[in-house]
């Protein structure tokens, strides 16, 4: 990374200090890893490259998602995940596959066609929150095999997802969980960040035999802000679950999505 990127980072530890605070909020209250909200500011704010930024959201993704688990325990119990953990086997079953392959196809890509791949399915994204979070809870639209096949192929596209994004995959995964298995939003919110954690681990596992990995050593301060940023976040974000409409929520979280595809599309 270029001296005026590093010192772009020193200038900014407030700034990413709150980014992660409001980013993690929405990854509490919502059930997301928050890392496509964070990834255009990590490359356009904190001019990071696109393989580092990934590898740093990923990083910023995993401290959201093992913190907003245990915060939004009070309205969905580690009881109520448990008793639903077929549906997690199901979609981690693809999900880890997906991710130890998207992470090596990331690693293989110049930085160019990264960031416009990034940019696209922060669009697919957008869509799939206004689409999927809208429909009915409570009404698979598959059973039996032809559920559990369809589980595997969502969560091996989800995992690639994930792991070329540096993303928990939330935001296709809450549409998937409410679309194939019937289950209500705020118990898909939880179970998204179950299945999250175990597939990002699988990527950024992957990503450490990079030698980009190494931005997170070169970066420990920068880390530790916007990581104490986001635990801080996380923790609000589950006070509120429950609290703020899905229906004023997610349509305002798809047009910040968008606005964030055509930033990472211009970014050079």
């Amino acid at each position: 990374m270029s001296d005026a990127a590093n010192t772009s980072i020193v200038r900014n530890r407030p700034a990413a200090f709150g980014a992660g605070a409001i980013i993690g909020t929405l990854g509490g209250l919502i059930g997301l890893g928050g890392a496509e909200f964070r990834l255009p500011l990590l490359i356009g704010v904190f001019n990071f490259a696109a393989l580092e930024a990934v590898i740093l959201n990923k990083a910023m993704s995993l401290v959201v998602v093992a913190t907003a688990l245990p915060f939004r325990a009070g309205t969905v119990s580690f009881g109520t995940i448990a008793d639903n953990w077929t549906i997690g086997v199901n979609l981690l079953a693809g999900s880890l596959l997906g991710a130890w392959f998207g992470a090596g196809w990331a690693m293989r890509l110049k930085s160019e066609t990264l960031h416009r791949v990034i940019a696209g399915m922060l669009v697919a994204i957008a869509v799939v929150l206004v689409l999927g979070h809208d429909a009915t809870a409570g009404h698979a639209v598959l059973t039996g095999l032809a559920q559990l096949v369809a589980g595997v192929v969502a969560g091996f596209v989800i995992g690639i997802v994930a792991a070329l994004l540096g993303v928990a995959g939330g935001e296709l995964l809450i549409p998937s969980l409410i679309l194939l298995f019937g289950a209500d939003i705020k118990l898909a919110g939880s179970l998204s960040l179950a299945v999250s954690l175990p597939t990002m681990l699988v990527g950024f596992m992957r990503y450490s035999r990079d030698q980009s990995f190494s931005v997170l050593g070169r970066n420990k301060a920068f880390l530790f802000v916007m990581a104490a940023g986001s635990i801080i976040g996380t923790f609000v974000g589950g006070l509120l679950l429950g609290i703020v409409p899905n229906g004023v929520l997610l349509p305002t979280l798809a047009v910040i999505l968008l606005i964030s595809a055509v930033k990472v599309w211009r970014h050079s």
